[in-house]
């Protein structure tokens, strides 16, 4: 029999088990979400510096990527 006790639950069985091995750490967590915050701001940012596209088409690119 395999368990474990965390803040009071009680997981038993392999499939329990495996569920909580698969679970990330608060740190990767942590990193998973400032990279995605950052995201967005990087890829305009790239957009600017490559000259390739002016403001006025990153506003129109936007707007149709909201529709």
């Amino acid at each position: 029999m395999k368990a474990a006790s965390i803040n009071s639950e009680v997981y038993l069985g392999d499939g329990n088990l495996n569920m909580l091995s698969d679970l990330k750490s608060k740190n990767e967590l942590i990193g998973d979400v400032i990279a995605l915050l950052q995201s967005p701001a990087k890829n305009v940012v790239s957009a600017l510096l490559s000259g390739k596209h002016t403001v006025a088409g990153l506003v129109k690119a936007l707007e149709e990527r909201k529709q």
